[in-house]
């Protein structure tokens, strides 16, 4: 009797469980699968540690963000709060922030969260390898 009252809470606990991942159901789901080679002139910022640069791919194109020198973050352009539009492209501003022009929404650059009241949806976040020091790998997969 104890295992089976044991067994019903921890499926009760486990079922009522939630993460801060936000699933995005608003948008597309595209695949992703991008090279970026940081010595073409486009990507040069990328090159010092908190400097940003947009790229292709994606939905509305890609963020690109340089951590530390070595480590890379990747965010999808379009808003994810809202069906891409002309104007849910995002922008970066103040090298720390990821503004959508539809709304002024506001996310992290650091993280995809959102700065921005009511809006629950993180930015949507692409895997990024480091393949050699000059060459970034951006995927969904």
């Amino acid at each position: 009797m104890k295992k089976n009252l044991l067994f019903f809470l921890a499926i009760i606990l486990l079922s009522n469980c939630s993460t801060s991942f936000q699933n995005n159901d608003v948008l597309p789901t595209i695949q992703v699968n991008e090279t970026i080679d940081l010595s073409l002139p486009e990507f040069i910022n990328l090159n010092t540690p908190q400097n940003w640069a947009y790229g292709n791919g994606g939905i509305k194109g890609i963020i690109i963000y340089n951590i530390n020198g070595r480590e890379f973050k990747a965010f999808e352009r379009a808003a994810p709060h809202l069906r891409p539009s002309e104007c849910s492209q995002m922008v970066v501003e103040d090298a720390l922030i990821m503004k959508c022009p539809c709304d002024d929404s506001e996310f992290q650059i650091l993280n995809g969260a959102p700065r921005t009241s009511g809006i629950t949806n993180f930015a949507r976040e692409y895997l990024v390898t480091n393949l050699n020091g000059t060459v970034l790998r951006i995927t969904n997969f």
